[in-house]
C-alpha cells in the first residue's frame, strides 16, 4: 500500500494535539490527586517567598549592625537567621518532593495512555502504512513523554515563582532606592524608582539577546532527537536480524547503514553544540555582572549619605532577585525549546495514530507484527546553524 501524501502539521497543531491528550491527567475522576499536589506546590512557593522577603530585610539589619560595629546586635541578627534558614531549607526540600511526585505521576498517566493508544486496536502494526513523522514510537513514549511532562511542571512553577517575586521585590526596590537626582547643565533631573527602571531595561536587553542568538534552538533539538532515534532504530534492527527476530535486507550493508546514521548524529550534534554555548555566554555574563550592576547603582546614594550600608546590600540583593525573576525567559529558553521538541514528537505520534484509525483496517490488521526490512539512515544533509 502506498502511503498517502503527507502534509506536516504546524507547531500550533502539534502542541494542540499534545495538550488534548496530556491534559487528561488534570481532568477526570483521579484528577483530584494532581490538583492536591499542585496546591501543595503553590503553597510552598508562597511560603518560600515570605521567607525570602524576611531574609532580604535581615540582610539590611545585619549589615547595618556591621556598619555600626554593634556586636550585640550582630548576635541578635545571627540568632534571627537560624529559624529563617531552617524554614527555607524545609520548604525547599518539600517543594522538591512535591514537584518530582507530580512529574512522576503525570508521566505514569501519559505513558500508560500512549501505550494503550499505540498497542490498542492493532495500531502498532498498521502504523507503518501511515505517512508522517512517527518513527521509533517506543522511544517517544519512553523518553519524549518523560520530558514533555517533567519540563512543564518545572517551567510553570518557575514562572509562577518569578511573577510573585517581581510583585514582591519591586516594592523593595522602589522604597529603598526611591528616586535618583542627576545634575545636568544646571538642571536637576529626578528619576523616580530608578532601580526599578534599571532592572526592567537590563532584563529586556538580556531577553532580547537570548531570542536573537538562540532562535533556532527548538528546530535544532528536534533534528538532534530525530537523528538519535534513527541511529537507535538501525542498531535495534541489526541486533534483531542477527538474532533471527527480523529479516535482513541483502541489498544493504548493515555497517554502512549504521555508519551513515552515526555520521548524521555527529553532524547535527556539532550544530547543536553552538546553541548552548551561545546561551551560556548570555546567562553566565548575567550571573557575573548583575550583582555588580546592583551595587554600582546604589553607590552614588551611599556616598551621598542617602543610603546606609545595610540598605545598599538590601537593594542590591533585591535587584538580583528581581532581575532573576524577569530573566525567567532567558534562563529557561533551552528548557522551553527542549519541551517543545519533545511535545511535538509525542504529538506527531498521536496524529499518526489518529490517521491509523481514520484510514480503517490495513491489509495486515489482526495478523500481528510483521518483519521489517533494514531501515535506511536518513541521508539528508544536516540543517545549518546560524
Amino acid at each position: 500500500m502506498l502511503k498517502p501524501a503527507y502534509l506536516a502539521p504546524d507547531e500550533r497543531q502539534l502542541l494542540s494535539r499534545f495538550w488534548q491528550s496530556a491534559s487528561g491527567f488534570w481532568r477526570g475522576r483521579q484528577a483530584w490527586r494532581a490538583w492536591l499536589l499542585g496546591a501543595l506546590l503553590i503553597a510552598t512557593i508562597l511560603l518560600r517567598l515570605v521567607i525570602q522577603y524576611a531574609l532580604n530585610f535581615w540582610n539590611r539589619d545585619f549589615f547595618n549592625a556591621i556598619g555600626r560595629k554593634d556586636a550585640a546586635d550582630l548576635w541578635i541578627q545571627a540568632l534571627r537567621f537560624l529559624p529563617l534558614a531552617a524554614a527555607s531549607l524545609f520548604l525547599t526540600v518539600l517543594s522538591v518532593w512535591a514537584r518530582m511526585t507530580t512529574q512522576r505521576t503525570w508521566r505514569n498517566w501519559l505513558s500508560n495512555h500512549l501505550y494503550d493508544y499505540w498497542l490498542g486496536n492493532d495500531r502498532h502494526t498498521r502504523l507503518r502504512f501511515i505517512a508522517g513523522d512517527s518513527q521509533a514510537p517506543e522511544f517517544r513514549i519512553a523518553e519524549d513523554a518523560r520530558l514533555a511532562t517533567d519540563l512543564p511542571v518545572d517551567l510553570a512553577l518557575g514562572l509562577l515563582n518569578s511573577l510573585l517575586t517581581v510583585i514582591t521585590f519591586i516594592g523593595v526596590l522602589w522604597s529603598v532606592g526611591d528616586s535618583l537626582a542627576l545634575p545636568l547643565d544646571g538642571v536637576t533631573l529626578v528619576i523616580p524608582g530608578y532601580l526599578v527602571i534599571a532592572v526592567i531595561v537590563y532584563s529586556l536587553l538580556l531577553s532580547g539577546a537570548t531570542v536573537l542568538i538562540a532562535r533556532h534552538l527548538t528546530r535544532v533539538i528536534e533534528e538532534n532527537k530525530r537523528a538519535e532515534a534513527e541511529l537507535r532504530s538501525v542498531g535495534t534492527h541489526l541486533r534483531e536480524s542477527g538474532e533471527g527476530l527480523a529479516l535482513a535486507d541483502a541489498r544493504k550493508d548493515g555497517r554502512q547503514t549504521i555508519a551513515a546514521a552515526l555520521k548524521a548524529v555527529i553532524a547535527i550534534w556539532r550544530i547543536y553544540c553552538w546553541q548552548p554555548m551561545r546561551l551560556t555566554l548570555v546567562t553566565y555574563t548575567s550571573l557575573l555582572v548583575t550583582p555588580v550592576v546592583g551595587l554600582l547603582l546604589c553607590i552614588p546614594k551611599y556616598l551621598a549619605g542617602m543610603m546606609t550600608l545595610g540598605e545598599v546590600v538590601q537593594a542590591a540583593a533585591a535587584f538580583v532577585v528581581v532581575q532573576g525573576a524577569f530573566n525567567w525567559f532567558t534562563d529557561n529558553y533551552a528548557k522551553l525549546a527542549e519541551w517543545a521538541s519533545s511535545a511535538n514528537r509525542v504529538a506527531s505520534l498521536l496524529l499518526a495514530l489518529d490517521q491509523v484509525d481514520a484510514a480503517g483496517p490495513g491489509p495486515d490488521a489482526g495478523t500481528g507484527a510483521k518483519l521489517q526490512a533494514l531501515p535506511e539512515a536518513d541521508t539528508r544533509g544536516p540543517i545549518r546553524g546560524d
